[in-house]
C-alpha cells in the first residue's frame, strides 16, 4: 500500500527542519568569539598589542553586534526546531509558515527549506490535514 505523498513530504520536511535547526544553532555560536573579543577590549584593552589601546566604542560594537547575531540565530533555530515538531504532528500550520519564512533569511539552505515548506503547506490537502478535516486513516482512500 502506497502512502500519500503529502504525508511523506511533511515527514521529510520535519526531519530537514531538525537538521537545519541543528546546523544553524551550531553556526550561531560562532559570534561568541566576537563577544569575547569585545569584552576583552572593554575590560583589558592593554592586552591588544599596538601603540594605543582600541577605543571603548569598538568593544561595545563587538559585544552588541555579536550578541545580536547570537540571539537572532538562536531565535530562528528555535523556530525551525519547533516547526519540525509541529510538521511531524500536523499542528500549528500558521506557525510553520512563519518559521519557514524566517528560515528563508538563512541563505542558501534555509531559503530552500523555507520555500519547499511553504509550497507544501499551501496545498489544500495539507491544509485540510492540519485543520483536522481529514483523518490520517482517510488519506489512503484519497
Amino acid at each position: 500500500m502506497r502512502r500519500n505523498p503529502d504525508l511523506e513530504h511533511l515527514q521529510l520536511l520535519s526531519v530537514l527542519h531538525y537538521v537545519g535547526g541543528g546546523i544553524l544553532g551550531f553556526c550561531s555560536c560562532i559570534p561568541i568569539i566576537h563577544v569575547a573579543i569585545g569584552v576583552t577590549m572593554l575590560t583589558a584593552p592593554q592586552a591588544f598589542a599596538g601603540s594605543a589601546p582600541p577605543p571603548q566604542g569598538v568593544g561595545w560594537v563587538f559585544v552588541i553586534v555579536g550578541g545580536g547575531l547570537i540571539v537572532f540565530g538562536w531565535t530562528i533555530t528555535t523556530c525551525l526546531l519547533l516547526a519540525g515538531r509541529f510538521l511531524s504532528r500536523h499542528t500549528h500550520r500558521t506557525f510553520c509558515l512563519v518559521a519557514a519564512a524566517l528560515g528563508c533569511l538563512w541563505m542558501p539552505l534555509g531559503t530552500i527549506l523555507g520555500i519547499f515548506t511553504i509550497l507544501v503547506l499551501l496545498r489544500p490537502s495539507v491544509r485540510a490535514l492540519f485543520d483536522g478535516h481529514i483523518a490520517l486513516e482517510q488519506w489512503d482512500d484519497l
